[in-house]
């Protein structure tokens, strides 16, 4: 198509919309913000957002989604309590909550009632923040051309966010109020209560970090993944194969953290080059099969009681 010769279109994400097209010419209008859905080309020219995410587009939405899945199990556990046994109901309805949010957001998205959404590459860090790359031409005129660059990976995590939030608010006091006889009436809903605490907070890390956490997440998921293993090892005192065997809970978490471990190395090696990369998931047991052959050297009693006997 041929570019009509204008003046320059200043600032990294500022760009023409096309007002028409006539054969091989495209009329443009004046330099600004490109609509939801479009991002600036070579030429400075608002295109839509026709392109597929991505494998690693996907495991940064997943993880994005793990995120509320996550809190919710761990303030069920939290506040179920010994006596209860209403925390498995609640865990597969938490489950239940996230999995119908997140099929709801996909069908709402662009293209309406697909689980396919189109979007824009990602190209570098700035793209999240076009907020951030406002041009002054003149110094005292600001051109606002702040729009979603990364359509839609920014803003499908808030409304993702917003249906786990209405879907729990209709399904989980409900259910709590029948099932949770084992808790006192002012414990029954601190899960709940919880939620509408950590939501506003991951919506403002969202908002804030969401570039950063892009780039991060893989190596985040590792970190979090080998802490909370070592932390809930060492606090459930087990030391040898036969404690892991003892409840099956502890075998639960224990794959989940090894799940939780494979997500993370597929999302760092993106699963590009399968000979290469495929090996390293044999790497998720080993956190835990070192922290169980090295405990019992590493027992707080038994360095003390070692270390009176050296005095």
């Amino acid at each position: 198509a041929a570019v009509d010769i204008q003046p320059a279109c200043l600032g990294l994400y500022c760009g023409r919309t096309v007002l028409a097209v006539n054969g091989s010419v495209e009329t443009y209008g004046d330099c600004g913000v490109c609509p939801r859905g479009q991002r600036t080309d070579e030429n400075k020219i608002c295109r839509e957002c026709m392109g597929s995410p991505d494998r690693y587009d996907w495991l940064y939405l997943g993880f994005m989604a793990m995120l509320p899945l996550v809190l919710h199990w761990f303030f069920i556990e939290w506040y179920s309590g010994k006596k209860s046994s209403s925390a498995l109901l609640q865990h597969v309805t938490a489950l239940f909550e996230c999995s119908i949010a997140a099929i709801v957001t996909l069908l709402v998205s662009d293209p309406v009632g697909s689980l396919h959404i189109r979007s824009c590459k990602v190209k570098k860090l700035s793209d999240w923040y076009t907020m951030l790359y406002n041009p002054s031409p003149d110094y005292i005129t600001t051109v606002h051309c702040t729009h979603e660059a990364v359509y839609p990976l920014y803003t499908i995590v808030f409304i993702y966010y917003a249906f786990c939030l209405v879907l729990m608010m209709l399904l989980r006091p409900l259910l709590v109020k029948k099932i949770a006889c084992g808790l006192g009436k002012s414990d029954r809903f601190k899960s709940i209560y919880a939620a509408l605490y950590f939501f506003p907070v991951l919506t403002v890390l969202q908002a804030v970090g969401g570039g950063l956490l892009y780039y991060a997440f893989p190596y985040i998921i590792l970190v979090l993944s080998l802490v909370t293993l070592a932390v809930y090892m060492s606090a459930s005192e087990v030391e040898s194969f036969k404690d892991l065997l003892v409840r099956k809970k502890r075998l639960v978490i224990l794959f989940s953290h090894w799940l939780l471990h494979a997500y993370g190395i597929i999302s760092i090696s993106k699963l590009d080059k399968l000979d290469q990369d495929l090996p390293l998931l044999a790497l998720v047991p080993a956190p835990a099969l070192f922290y169980l052959l090295t405990a019992k050297y590493t027992e707080p009693s038994r360095i003390l009681s070692e270390g009176g006997n050296g005095h």
